[in-house]
């Protein structure tokens, strides 16, 4: 049954007037999501015309937004001409701002990286941001022409909400991090640039990430849990992200959580990097190779495998209490974490999973997720490309078809 944008089993094109914007971003989604096609294979997922897919094609080729390939020959008829996304056809920049570091890459219209650049802090400050901002734009300036650089659709930002309220967490001064309380990040970056600037939640970025480029392209509905510095997630519902009435659904930190052998606290308190990070400052061990030296954890054994066991029963513990409420095809955990690390931690949020009790409802499906740490700046750099290109609507095949 086609439907809107917002949501559903199906999504098609139309043929009425006034609706080629639409189409446009529609096709555009396609191309991006499975890549190169024909025109008579846009035309049967669409459920367009073949004169109006033409149309849109034509136009989308002389904005310089697709290429034409090498056409295909087959047994009989004309050869087919696929057609792809021109990477040089749109570029974006992404920003992360998290507790330790921030992250800046420069994103084509594939999704492919072009530049990336990375600062390491003790804490993040407005000031600081908007420099390394300011920076990363001019270097990202001088890896394009004067054509490419009319072609960047603006600037995504991925930042935790309400930094000024960890300020313990943190180990800054409370004084300082209230400079993020009144802070405009439009206003702040209307003052070096006219791009423009979408900011989105950090953990809702990375699990847009991942419904584009991950593991998520599989599942229509699922729970994503992103283990940083705290620990945030999303929630994506018939494909689409649902960020809730005040855009902060997902705010999995907040979880109750009780183990066996303590008492009952909240999954921020059991399932973050900072946790670790505390346990290796209070064993004597500089904590600094944790953003420094992301390949480099294993010198922290045993403290590692003592938080990777805490982390995975924890995530259990809130797959199931998750699972309760919406019934995910799919739990998804990703982290700012060596990739080893992620598959260890999934591991033993399954091995948990026999320890907790989760009758009533089916066992929960836990998965390590695919695009890495990455996610949340390359979810940041999408933000532009959804708003002027593509559909937020995640579409999967089965549903295309």
């Amino acid at each position: 049954m086609p439907v809107s944008e917002s949501g559903g089993a199906q999504l098609r094109g139309t043929n009425q007037s006034g609706m080629r914007i639409y189409n446009e971003k529609l096709i555009l989604t396609l191309l991006r999501r499975f890549g190169a096609m024909p025109k008579s294979e846009l035309t049967r997922m669409t459920g367009l015309s073949a004169q109006t897919v033409s149309v849109i094609m034509r136009g989308l080729e002389n904005d310089g937004l697709v290429l034409r390939g090498e056409p295909v020959r087959g047994r009989i008829g004309q050869p087919s001409t696929p057609m792809a996304l021109d990477p040089d056809g749109v570029f974006s920049i992404g920003m992360k701002i998290g507790r330790r570091s921030a992250a800046l890459v420069l994103m084509d219209f594939t999704g492919a990286i072009r530049m990336q650049e990375r600062v390491h802090y003790r804490y993040p400050l407005p000031g600081r941001m908007m420099e390394f901002l300011r920076e990363g734009l001019e270097k990202a300036r001088g890896q394009l022409d004067d054509v490419q650089w009319g072609r960047v659709a603006g600037i995504g930002i991925a930042a935790p909400f309400e930094l000024w309220n960890w300020p313990e967490q943190l180990g800054a001064p409370a004084a300082e991090m209230e400079a993020w309380r009144d802070f405009s990040f439009g206003e702040e970056i209307a003052r070096f640039t006219r791009l423009p600037v979408f900011v989105e939640n950090d953990a809702s970025c990375a699990c847009g990430a991942e419904n584009v480029f991950g593991l998520g392209r599989e599942y229509s509905d699922f729970a994503y849990f992103f283990v940083g510095s705290f620990i945030g997630g999303g929630v994506v519902l018939n494909g689409a992200i649902f960020t809730g009435r005040t855009g902060n659904a997902g705010a999995f930190g907040t979880l109750p959580i009780r183990h066996h052998d303590r008492k009952g606290d909240q999954l921020i308190d059991s399932a973050s990097i900072f946790v670790l990070e505390t346990r290796l400052k209070e064993a004597g061990i500089d904590p600094s190779p944790l953003w420094l030296d992301p390949d480099g954890w294993d010198r922290f054994e045993p403290h590692l495998s003592d938080w990777i066991e805490m982390t995975g029963e924890s995530l259990a513990i809130a797959a199931v209490s998750v699972c309760s409420v919406i019934d995910f095809e799919a739990v998804l955990v990703d982290g700012g974490f060596p990739a080893a690390v992620g598959e260890r931690i999934v591991a033993a949020a399954r091995r948990s999973l026999d320890t907790v009790d989760w009758q009533g409802i089916e066992k929960p499906n836990i998965q390590r997720a695919e695009v890495g740490a990455n996610a949340r700046v390359l979810g940041a750099a999408s933000l532009p490309l959804f708003a002027r290109y593509l559909l937020s609507h995640a579409i999967n095949r089965k549903e295309a078809a």
